[in-house]
């Protein structure tokens, strides 16, 4: 095309039209106007995106034989099957062996929690529609798909789906500013609001604004009515700061997620809520610290003209002109028989020294 006026002006209305759209999409929110032709653009752009990933991934494929995680009564059983069949297929390369860390991860996780989930791959990051923080999957409506589902990783919370395709669908991350889940924390079920701020870690809002919180605590998902958008029991993250509560009503504290927003590859789709909520179950367990070792107790003897050896209470414990072997003096404990031995032997070797 030529740069002439005409193109000139056609370029400026084609921007004019793009900035307008963007504005409608992102204050219609989940309503969009436009969010019909998104899923045409899944629709349309899926089957491509698919097939990229197919082409430079040639384990890709296999990911499918984790789609379902069994019956309900044999979830855990099925799950370990599963896995066991996923390390023969994928190999043994660095890559493959990275994907069967993750899907044993993600496996043991989806059992603690005995949530039913879909596997799937990450294909694709970011979104044309808009500036979020999503992901694109290879999993769709034909995988049994909706909107609304929860997302996890063997790590914790990823987020929650958003569109569907036939054969992808796009994934809000729970770092994205618009995200916002239900949160319990740990053993005081004190209960929050986590929202995603990008690359910094999650800003909490504790109901409780005198929420005994510190450093450390961990956090899960609290849960939705009819578990959608959210099940109960997810690893969220923890506390790495507090903010003063100022008297205010409300507590912020900061949260660094348990999952890296950066490095996604694997991911499960909860198509089964748990029939009860799992509590702290998925959360893993935390290392005991080493306890102290305690001091040792120290004996101050001195040494009478006599030759007695008197402790710190002026009680004798022995006599430097004892022989070796011979009993300590009446009223003297065992231990404080040996402490005298030692101090006898060395009040001798001064002696003999002068």
């Amino acid at each position: 095309m030529r740069d002439t006026r005409e193109s000139r002006l056609l370029l400026v209305l084609l921007i004019a039209i793009a900035f307008a759209l963007i504005t409608v999409d992102i204050r219609g929110g989940e309503e969009s106007p436009v969010d019909g032709a998104r899923q045409a653009a899944a629709t349309v752009l899926g089957p491509v995106e698919n097939g990229v990933a197919a082409a430079v991934d040639p384990v890709g494929n296999a990911i499918g034989a984790v789609r379902d995680s069994g019956d309900r009564h044999d979830r855990i059983a099925a799950l370990e099957q599963e896995n066991a069949a996923l390390k023969t297929k994928l190999g043994s390369d660095d890559r493959n062996a990275s994907k069967v860390r993750q899907l044993d991860t993600m496996l043991r996780s989806a059992g603690a929690g005995q949530y039913g989930i879909k596997g799937a791959e990450v294909i694709a990051i970011g979104a044309a529609q808009g500036f979020s923080w999503t992901i694109t999957i290879d999993a769709g409506a034909h995988d049994g798909l909706k909107r609304d589902m929860t997302v996890l990783n063997g790590e914790g919370l990823v987020g929650r789906v958003t569109t569907v395709g036939p054969n992808t669908a796009t994934v809000l991350l729970a770092n994205d500013p618009d995200f916002t889940v239900g949160t319990r924390m740990e053993k005081t079920d004190e209960l929050g609001f986590a929202t995603g701020q990008g690359s910094r870690p999650l800003s909490v809002q504790f109901l409780n604004g005198k929420a005994d919180v510190k450093k450390g605590d961990r956090l899960v998902t609290f849960g939705s009515s009819g578990d959608k958008p959210f099940v109960p029991g997810v690893p969220v993250g923890e506390v790495v700061r507090v903010d003063p509560s100022g008297g205010d009503l409300t507590r912020t504290v900061h949260v660094r997620p348990y999952v890296g927003f950066t490095k996604l590859d694997i991911v499960g789709i909860v198509v089964q809520a748990p029939r009860e909520d799992p509590r702290d179950m998925v959360l893993p367990k935390q290392a005991k610290k080493p306890e102290k070792p305690k001091p040792t107790p120290t004996v101050t003897v001195m040494v009478q003209p006599n030759g007695d050896l008197v402790d710190g209470s002026g009680k004798v414990v022995g006599n430097i002109n004892e022989k070796p072997g011979a009993s300590a003096s009446p009223g003297a404990s065992p231990d404080a028989s040996g402490n005298a031995d030692t101090a006898a032997g060395d009040a001798a070797n001064e002696q003999e020294l002068s």
